[in-house]
């Protein structure tokens, strides 16, 4: 299992503020930035990104590695898979 506290993130997109689905279109935008096999970290702080994040990134091919909580918002990581 990944410590995602420890892990390197090779770009953030900070979705705070955004609600759905503003954040999921912040990670397929996002996604794109990063090289395959590194990890895009989103912020958010809307509920339903618990849900769509993962599906999305599963759906597409993507690796979900998991979520933070933060003061206020959730971290969560996935690894670009092609």
């Amino acid at each position: 299992m990944t410590d995602l506290n420890s892990i390197e993130v090779g770009s953030t997109v900070d979705a705070r503020g955004s609600a759905c689905p503003g954040p999921l279109l912040e990670a397929k935008k996002g996604i794109g930035k990063v090289k395959v096999g590194e990890v895009l970290e989103i912020y958010s702080n809307d509920s339903g990104t618990r849900t769509d994040i993962p599906a999305w990134s599963n759906k597409v091919g993507h690796e979900y590695l998991g979520v933070l909580e933060a003061e206020g918002y959730d971290k969560h990581f996935i690894r670009r898979k092609k």
